[in-house]
Order: C-alpha cells, then structure tokens, then sequence
C-alpha cells in the first residue's frame, strides 16, 4: 500500500489519516457537500468532492467513491465505520478494481454483517443465544407473530445496520408495526437497506464486548474486552475498557465464543463481538461489528496497540503477534455529541463558538470538529471522543473529572453536562455495578437543566439587547449581564452594573481568558470574553400555548396525526429524524390537531411551529 483513501469523514476520517501519516502512507478524502471545510478534508493529504449534501448521495454511493480512489491514485481503500464499512458489495467493488481493502473478505462481511446469519454462527460453534428469527422477517405481522411464541418486549434490528441504528423496541403489541416502520427508515437511512429481524429483548442487560484482530494465516486474538452498556436510543454514550467486574467464567465465555466464531467465519481484521450479560449474569451473544468500533481507543489505551496501523498491517499480509495482549490500567470514552441531555438526548446541530478541549496526564482527544465549525444536521451527531486513561478504575474517574471540568464548549448544546453528573453516580463509580443499556432513561436521576444559550448570545426569554461578560471585582471573578455592546471601562464595582445582574462564574475554564484592565478602577474590575455556559432554565423550541413547535432541525419523515385527529398529552404528531435518529413529536397537552404546517420530507427548523393544539 502506498496511498490509503478514506471512505467515511469527521472523526473516523481524522483518526485514520493519522495513521497513514505514522505509517508512511498517503492518504485520501473524500467529502459530501457540507463537508467542503471540514476537519478530515484538513487531516488528509489531498481530498476529492462527492458532490450531494446527504449521505445517500455522498457517502453511500460506491460508485462516486470508486471514481475518487481512481482519479487520486490511491491503492487501497480504509471504510471506517458507519455508511459502507459492513457493506459486503462494496468491499467486492473495491477488490474488483485492484485496490487493497483494508476490512474483512466480503464473504465474512455476509455471514457476519447480516446479523441473522451472525447467529447461525453462534448456534454452530456452542456460543450462548438468546431467542430470535431465523432470518429479515417480512413486515410487522410476523414480528407479531414471534411476539405471541416468545414473549414482550421484542428487539426489532436492522439486519445489516449497527450502532443503534434501526434498533427499536416493542414492549406492547400495539407498538410493534409503528416500531418496525421506523426501524426500517432508520435502517435504510443509516445504511441503505432495510432488511430487519426479531429477537427476544433482554431487559436491564450489561452491553459488553471484545475487540477482536484476525490475519490471515488464522491467528485470533482478544485484544480487550469492553463495557458498553450505558446508552441512550439503544447507542453506546460512555464505554471502557477492560470491562469491570466481570467474573472469570464470564470473561472465559466472552473470549472463547469470539474466536469460535471469527474463526467459524473465516474472519480476517478488525471487528468487534458484541454480548448481553443478563441481571442473573447470563451471557448472551447479540452480534459481530465487521469494522473498526468508536470506542476503539479504549482498547488502544490499555493495550498499546494501535488498531489501525494493525488493520493496515493485515491487510498487507502481516502475521499478527501470537497470544491475547497482557493489558494495563483503565481507560473511559466519553462521546461528545451534538445533543441537549436535559430534553431527553435531542439531536442540536449548531455552530461551535468556543471549543477548548482539556489536556493532562491520561487525556485523549480524537476529535471532528473544531472552533467555528458547524456540526450539520444530515450526519451524524458525534463531534468527539474524550478518553481518559488511569492506573486502575478510580483513578481513571478521578481524571475524568478534571477533564470534563476542564472542557469548554459553548454555541450548541453537547451532553457534557450528563458525563459530568455521570461521575457522580455511584451507580457508575463503585461497586456493584448498577448501569445498563436502559438505566439512563429508567433509572438516571441527575437533574439536568435544558440547554438554554449560553454567553455567545442571548438565551430564550433574554433581552437580545443583552450579552454576558466574566469580570473580576476586587479579585473575584463574577458573570455579568450588561446590555450589548456597553463593555466595562474600569471603575467602582457600582458602575459596572448598569442594572445587569452579578453572579459567581463556574470556573470551568473561562477565567482564564481574561482581557487586561481598562482604566485602572479602584476595586481592578477586568473584563474577560463572553461566559462559556448560561444558566436559562427554559427550552428553545418548548411548546406554547396551542402551538407545537419543532425543538431541533430535523426533517418530516412520518405524520401520525392529521388534522382533525384527537390526541392525548404524550401522543406522537409527527416523527422527526435528525443526525441519523428518529425523534417522535408528541403533543404537550390534550386536543384535536390543527393548522398541520409539515409534509412528509419537509425540512423544519427549530422553534418552527408543526401544528396546533386546540378544543
């Protein structure tokens, strides 16, 4: 190999470019539209435009992709994940035009990537399973069906899909067909089909699995195992690696069922087997990712290995070193998305006006994004991944909260506020272990205020007339709201005001930013730049009255309630998907729908009226 194209973007893209500079290999990027400025086209060595502003017409379109590796010279092709990377076709189309994929045979892809094939795998070779179909089933009649003989709830999975996406779940059977619908859209969205199948549902499980590399003179090894079990919409948030408190049969049963079944498919590469531990222990397989996972520097953390140069190494032929890796110390991923955890995780793209990520013993960062770009609504809402590393568990923590401390993002909201409280949950800190993929909508009980503005603006219900500024008076940094454009000019404390109000900072990075005095007043009032972080307790987008408004950009993907129809506070009125996830609209109070103002397809805006509520 001598120049490596990159088939994916954002952080994957960053991180893989990486490695092609630390291994002596060029490497390629290709871009959608919106992508024109971002930070994997800057990592790259070159970059190609794909034209189209989705992911159907950029990202997934193989023959656009195939055109760039040409027309670039390039000799291999590095999928990432997401988009293609458990596409079997692709990996065929790349190997048919003489490049070198860096992945697992597309043969593998197939009987791995379909996730109902995965588990005729695991039957085979012993691994334990919990009940499911035999195959994609055809609507959402059969997957009553399977209902009626095994029981509620049911999982409703994309067959050839991953990460959370096209992953529903149907605790009633009247929640099964609207459930499988958009199961199906997410699928086919996220991956460009929307084959899905059934099995049982494991309530309150642990989500952990084993980060696995193949060659092909068949050496297998478990390089970690992880635990990814806190989730929300059924997609990994927080993930670790070794997994903690895990018994030694356990760990047994994990390691041996992985090998036995990459070895049973003649799997070569990176992938990722993933399990279910029940509340009585019980391991169940649940699948294999055939692809490079997010939370793969965890494993890099404890292990010292670097798990794309060692793709790339595979993928050269390379023999890889014999024997499970000894490992050492704890490492935790915590994923920045663009999301307001206080409105229940919804999707927020937006534009980052301040980004000053933390640094430090034990600190990583592999980012997408930096200051002043903007994380679009089309993508994926992942803008980074913070990962911090320690000797052992409690000292990872204990960095972990100086780091999330430290991180300063301002301009959109991101779910630093949930990994902040999240440490201080004993729950997640001590033993026992009480996390599970459902404990953060069941059981999370941290009070997390809605994302409101912060200091680049007004926040809802704020004179736009005014703006914040961090001072110091007497010595002591405080936050001040003076009206826009007023600045300080030095003096007594008692001039400063001006009627705004005064209030001790955060101190999470913003007093550091300070502007020289002006003026020399008695009591040294400086100003500093804007505050980080508002403290507004309302929600932009929050219903009024009659009316029900969009809280984020998304686009209209289904209507559940026309007009005329009569709903209750809580019923669903459209289905709105943003940064690749399904968000129903419910009504905020009961009525009968009028005034619908969307279409199916239609681009709304956050804070822009969807219908009213009437009667």
């Amino acid at each position: 190999m001598r120049k490596v194209l990159i088939a994916n973007r954002a952080e994957i893209g960053v991180r893989v470019a990486r490695a092609c500079r630390d291994a002596g290999l060029a490497s390629v990027a290709v871009y959608a539209e919106p992508d024109l400025h971002s930070l994997h086209v800057q990592a790259a060595d070159e970059a190609y435009a794909l034209g189209g502003a989705t992911a159907a017409d950029s990202y997934l379109d193989i023959a656009k992709i195939l055109k760039a590796a040409a027309e670039s010279g390039a000799d291999a092709v590095h999928p990432g994940y997401g988009f293609l990377a458990e596409n079997a076709q692709f990996a065929r189309e790349v190997i048919g035009a003489r490049l070198t994929w860096i992945g697992p045979p597309p043969e593998a892809i197939e009987a791995l990537g379909d996730k109902t094939a995965a588990r005729v795998i695991a039957r085979k070779v012993g691994a334990p399973l919990a009940p499911g179909t035999a195959g994609p089933v055809s609507g959402p009649a059969e997957a009553a069906r399977f209902a009626d003989e095994h029981g509620l709830p049911i999982a409703i999975k994309a067959a050839y899909g991953g990460g959370g996406r096209g992953l529903k779940v149907a605790r009633t059977p009247e929640e099964i067909e609207p459930q499988f619908e958009s199961a199906v859209r997410e699928a086919v969205a996220a991956f460009g089909r929307g084959e899905c199948f059934v099995e049982r549902y494991l309530d309150r499980p642990r989500h952990v699995e084993t980060q696995c590399l193949a060659d092909e003179r068949g050496n297998i090894v478990v390089v970690s195992t992880r635990d990814c079990s806190l989730q929300r919409r059924h997609q990994k948030l927080v993930e670790e690696a070794p997994a903690p408190f895990l018994s030694a049969e356990q760990e047994t049963v994990l390691r041996e069922s992985s090998k036995a079944i990459l070895r049973e498919a003649g799997y070569i590469g990176a992938g990722t087997c993933e399990f279910l531990i029940g509340q009585d222990g019980t391991v169940s397989f649940l699948e294999v990712n055939t692809r490079l996972q997010v939370e793969h520097p965890v494993t890099e953390e404890v292990s010292g290995i670097d798990l794309v140069l060692e793709m790339f190494k595979i993928a050269d032929g390379q023999a890889l070193a014999s024997g499970d890796p000894s490992l050492r110390g704890h490492s935790i991923e915590f994923r920045i998305n663009a999301e307001d955890p206080g409105r229940s995780f919804l999707p927020a793209p937006g534009t980052l006006s301040t980004w000053r990520p933390p640094s430090g013993p034990g600190v990583r960062l592999d980012a997408g994004y930096v200051e002043g770009m903007t994380v679009p609504q089309v993508f994926d809402s992942l803008i980074a991944k913070l990962i911090v590393t320690g000797a052992n568990r409690p000292q990872a923590l204990a960095r972990a909260r100086r780091a999330l401390a430290e991180f300063d993002v301002a301009g959109m909201p991101t779910v630093l506020p949930f990994h902040r409280a999240l440490l201080d949950d004993p729950a997640f800190t001590s033993e026992p272990f009480r996390v599970h993929t459902r404990w953060i909508e069941t059981e999370f009980t941290g009070q997390l205020l809605p994302y409101a503005g912060d200091g680049t603006g007004p926040g809802p219900g704020e004179d736009a007339r005014r703006e914040r500024i961090v001072v110091e008076v007497g010595g002591k940094r405080l936050e001040v709201v003076l009206p826009a454009g007023l600045g300080v000019t030095g003096g007594a404390a008692g001039e400063t005001g001006h009627g705004g109000a005064a209030r001790p900072g955060d101190g999470h990075g913003s007093a550091g930013a300070r502007a020289g005095g002006r003026g020399g007043g008695q009591t040294g009032v400086r100003e500093g730049r804007r505050a980080g972080r508002g403290r507004g307790v309302s929600s932009r987008g929050a219903a009024d009255g009659d009316s029900l408004v969009s809280p984020m950009q998304g686009t209209i993907v289904k209507i559940v309630a026309p007009n005329g129809q009569q709903v209750a506070a809580g019923d669903p009125i459209v289905v709105l998907e943003a940064m690749k996830m399904e968000q129903p609209l419910t009504a905020h109070k009961n009525g009968t729908v009028s005034d619908l103002a969307v279409a199916v397809g239609q681009t709304v805006s956050s804070g822009q009226v969807i219908c009213r509520l009437g009667g």
